[in-house]
């Protein structure tokens, strides 16, 4: 057995253990980099960064996430009422998502509904696609919105301190609070209403309606002109006659 003792063979059997090693170690990496795959069932998919940051989530509803701003998630208990997808930032905030979700409740009543939305930078949403149904009222709308220019972890915080407030003093609070911070604006707004009409709204920068593109329910089509107090200054209707 001298030979295994041989400082050659030592040297040779050291080469070809550090060459096979390195051999799986690549390999091994490889296939983790490039995996196929044919059905994949999961509850919840986080799409995340090599440094951990998570830019993308597939749920389901019962573990759908709460709000995610700056790489931490806030308990969000309101988002437990449909699947969907989030979309985030570089830096781990939210930008938006897409949610959606249809049942029918034990007295038949149907309950549908979908929604897209894109946020503006550390805001809410400035844009938003929605549809959906409840019982026999159908609806849907594409809307634009304009937020302040503060970050929404002021909201968020904001949001702790009025829930720990007495129920009938918080609607107060929150008063307040938008007095100096703009939230929600509607811009525009586009769609079919529960009613069957189908309309164009065009709002001021306090989302007042100033203009009014409309088919009412009977058919009718009309344009609107409307002052700040909402008085209609010019209007234009249709006329069989």
């Amino acid at each position: 057995m001298r030979i295994l003792s041989n400082p050659r063979f030592l040297a040779v059997y050291s080469g070809v253990l550090t060459v096979v090693f390195a051999v799986v170690v690549l390999g091994g990496a490889a296939m983790v980099r490039r995996q196929t795959f044919g059905i994949i069932t999961a509850r919840r998919i986080n799409i995340v960064e090599p440094n951990g940051t998570v830019r993308l989530t597939i749920s389901n509803r019962a573990d759908f996430p709460g709000a995610w701003n700056r790489k931490k998630e806030y308990p969000r208990p309101d988002r437990r009422e449909a699947a969907g997808m989030l979309f985030m930032s570089e830096e781990g905030s939210e930008q938006g998502g897409f949610i959606w979700g249809a049942s029918q409740l034990p007295d038949g009543t149907v309950q549908d509904h979908a929604h897209m939305s894109f946020d503006q930078y550390e805001e809410n949403q400035i844009f938003a696609v929605d549809a959906g149904q409840e019982g026999k009222d159908k609806f849907s709308r594409i809307t634009m919105a304009d937020q302040g220019d503060f970050p929404i972890e002021e909201k968020r915080k904001a949001n702790e301190e009025i829930d720990k407030l007495p129920a009938n003093e918080q609607d107060a609070a929150w008063d307040k609070f938008f007095a100096s911070h703009r939230h929600d604006v509607k811009r525009l707004a586009l769609g079919r209403n529960p009613d069957a009409s189908v309309g164009l709204e065009l709002r001021d920068q306090n989302g007042r309606v100033r203009v009014n593109l409309a088919v009412r329910t009977n058919g009718e089509p009309v344009l609107e002109f409307l002052s700040e107090d909402g008085k209609v200054l010019r209007e234009f209707v249709s006329s069989s006659k």
